[in-house]
């Protein structure tokens, strides 16, 4: 249970817990001693910064003045380590600071009064930093709820206060890059589902990285971007799944990084490949943008080839993703496979028959480009055959597709709909072979050669409507009845109702 929480919920008071058990348990090993100078050390390495973190320091020490030395040098080597918590302590602004660098400065002059005065004054500057940061980190906590359960925006007003003295809680440790995180850590146990608090985390990490990067520290700079995606990537598998704004800034952080594989290489790109794949979310886009990137940037058709083979058993009845691998082994010039491809996509039952036209229609073009005959003549039966139903007595309609290339036809439009031709390849505008071919650059198109005349706004036109009596209030003229223009209309409106004259 520790390890699943223990450096996710950086709180006090479940790290002061983690300690006692392993004090418990581990008090009757022979390497109790050991294992618990490592607890200690482990606690104080992640939650030694915390304002409420004296108690911890203060068992840490008096543990390590508990250990029992024998001999002149474990002497040293026991007072050596207490006096290095001691040090580590009074320069870390907590509270009950002066209560520690009091029994500090007792420790020392009880070992050697002489010696203690130079270690004191050595010390002394950065324990009156530490303390006066501890006295502004005790005025901003006050009133501040750290135990409040996290819960999703309330919007009430004590909500909002609690929000900005988290905001001000923050800016304290703004001057340490790791303070801030571990600020924004404490925040986010109590604010995590609010949506700002992960945005200003994964900016301020993003700001960091930059500025490092400026800085020449480029360790650092990708150490702090790489902090920056995890923040994101923690926000959006957890307590903020369908918060899409921290989607849209997660995508434009990425995109910002100049993507995975430009930046870190190929093999960064398959980790990502291999994460969206296990995600529900995602369908065979991503599988055919992984195979075309191993295809057109590592030059690897072997890994490219395994990945639409795996996405072919998951999206096998998809005509879309059956296409974009066709259209790779085409590109390939492999004949053989493209036409096993062709079978075994026909023959394996995934596809529903009313989704296997365009791949029936590709099939035969693939035949009448670089097959014989009599495969040609096979494929159309057999596409005959699968649609018996929608080509029954079209049987001449099913042999426009032999003859036909790209958006050329071998007839007219009128006489494909005679035809009852039905395309397959999602053409909508079929080309019939009697339009003479030219060089668009030469002989502009009959359509734009046509002369214009001019022609009436037909959108202003009003519909006959012949009356032979018109009721009064309407304007008739020769052909029928029509409203009142609009100047007349304003005229008996100011003049008074035709009941006044009778």
């Amino acid at each position: 249970l520790f390890q699943r929480c223990l450096m996710k919920v950086l709180h006090i008071d479940l790290w002061k817990c983690y300690v006692s058990y392993v004090r418990e348990t581990k008090g009757k090993l022979p390497s109790y001693k050991e294992k618990m100078a490592q607890a200690y050390d482990f606690a104080l390495d992640k939650i030694g910064m915390e304002i409420m973190s004296y108690q911890i320091w203060v068992d840490y020490i008096n543990f390590l003045k508990g250990v029992e030395a024998v001999g002149s040098y474990a002497e040293n080597q026991r007072i050596t380590a207490v006096r290095r918590v001691y040090q580590q302590g009074c320069v870390n602004p907590m509270i009950n600071i002066e209560q520690l660098w009091r029994d500090y400065n007792k420790y020392e002059e009880g070992i050697n009064i002489h010696l203690a005065k130079k270690m004191i004054e050595d010390r002394s500057r950065d324990y009156m930093n530490a303390r006066r940061v501890a006295k502004e980190y005790e005025t901003v906590m006050k009133g501040l709820d750290r135990n409040a359960p996290s819960v999703p925006p309330q919007n009430t007003p004590q909500e909002a206060q609690q929000v900005e003295m988290w905001k001000k809680y923050i800016q304290c440790y703004v001057c340490i890059y790791f303070a801030v995180m571990f600020a924004y850590e404490q925040c986010l146990l109590v604010l995590g589902h609010h949506p700002h608090i992960w945005y200003e985390a994964g900016q301020y990490l993003e700001q960091s990285s930059k500025l490092l990067a400026e800085k020449g520290d480029m360790n650092n700079a990708k150490l702090f971007s790489d902090e920056a995606a995890n923040i994101y990537e923690r926000a959006i598998s957890t307590l903020l799944k369908k918060n899409m704004l921290l989607y849209f800034a997660y995508a434009d952080y990425e995109e910002s990084r100049k993507f995975a594989r430009r930046a870190e290489g190929i093999k960064s790109g398959r980790m990502i490949f291999k994460k969206a794949r296990e995600d529900p979310r995602t369908r065979h886009h991503v599988y055919v943008t992984a195979a075309l990137m191993e295809y057109y940037c590592s030059k690897d058709t072997s890994v490219a080839f395994k990945i639409f083979e795996l996405g072919l058993k998951k999206y096998g009845d998809i005509p879309e993703y059956v296409l974009a691998y066709i259209d790779y082994l085409s590109h390939l010039n492999v004949d053989n496979n493209t036409r096993v491809l062709f079978e075994r996509v026909l023959t394996s039952g995934s596809l529903p028959p009313e989704k296997s036209g365009e791949i029936w229609a590709r099939f035969l073009a693939f035949e009448s480009n670089i097959g014989d005959l009599a495969s040609i003549l096979k494929v159309e039966k057999r596409r005959y055959t699968a649609f018996k139903e929608e080509y029954e007595g079209k049987e001449t309609a099913l042999l426009v597709d032999r003859y036909k290339f790209m958006d050329l036809y071998p007839c007219s439009t009128s006489e494909l709909k005679a035809l009852g031709y039905k395309s397959q390849t999602g053409s909508t505008n079929p080309r019939p072979c009697d339009s003479s071919i030219k060089l668009a650059a030469l002989i502009p198109d009959p359509v734009d050669r046509k002369p214009e005349y001019p022609k009436p706004d037909t959108s202003q036109m009003i519909p006959f409507q012949p009356r032979h009596l018109a009721p009064p209030g309407l304007h008739p003229v020769p052909g029928g009845v029509f409203p009142v223009p609009p100047a007349a209309v304003i005229l008996m409106k100011l003049l008074p109702p035709p009941i006044c004259f009778q």
